[in-house]
């Protein structure tokens, strides 16, 4: 299970020294990305320079009602720094307009600038209808989006099974699914591993992979 997990530490008073102890936890727990602040990715890229763990950065986070050239600016810094991986917040207001061109185009333009990244696109699923979910979905895939992932961490909810069910419905094999937010124990991960998941994203991986239970906020 481990393989499956984004370590996240995304609080907005996370310390330098709390990054480096998130990495090196990585390492020792072998996941498969630590999910980090942008500020932070050039420090964790030097500590995980020589091992297998990747950096994942979140952009226009965690509202993403960010210009999309501001979200592209923050994406191209990051993947200089040595990011891996990013994970950026759709226009949730621009969706629920029904301006699927612009959600579109903002996913594209990211994905056109990081190029061979992995691209992962947060929904934040606890402010869309189920319709908006599947719609999201879609344009994800459109837009060329590598994963659709269900949260932030920091909505009135993180991650449901009905929701995930959405979204795999809505998209093909070529994208994977990331569940996040409120993940805190082994049994939950697998019931989203077992629906088909291909990454979770936790602040409790380490009590995930030991089979304990997090009493973790985010």
């Amino acid at each position: 299970m481990n393989t499956y997990i984004d370590h996240t530490l995304l609080n907005p008073d996370a310390t330098l020294k709390q990054i480096h102890n998130l990495c090196e936890e990585a390492i020792a727990y072998k996941f498969a990305t630590v999910c980090i602040h942008s500020s932070y990715v050039k420090s964790a890229s030097e500590v995980l320079t020589y091992s297998d763990v990747k950096v994942c950065t979140v952009v226009g986070f965690p509202l993403g009602a960010s210009s999309t050239q501001a979200k592209v600016e923050e994406a191209k810094q990051a993947i200089a720094d040595g990011a891996s991986e990013i994970d950026m917040v759709i226009h949730q207001g621009k969706l629920k307009d029904k301006d699927f061109d612009y959600v579109e185009a903002d996913i594209k333009a990211m994905k056109s600038a990081i190029g061979n990244h992995i691209l992962k696109v947060i929904l934040e699923i606890c402010n869309l209808t189920d319709e908006e979910i599947a719609i999201a979905s879609q344009l994800a895939e459109n837009a060329g989006a590598d994963f659709v992932k269900t949260s932030t961490g920091f909505g009135s909810h993180g991650a449901t099974l009905a929701a995930v069910k959405i979204m795999k419905n809505n998209i093909s094999d070529k994208v994977k699914i990331k569940a996040s937010g409120g993940i805190r124990d082994a049994e939950t991960a697998q019931q989203y591993i077992d629906l088909g998941v291909s990454r979770i994203g936790a602040s409790a991986g380490i009590a995930i992979v030991e089979g304990t239970s997090s009493n973790s906020t985010y």
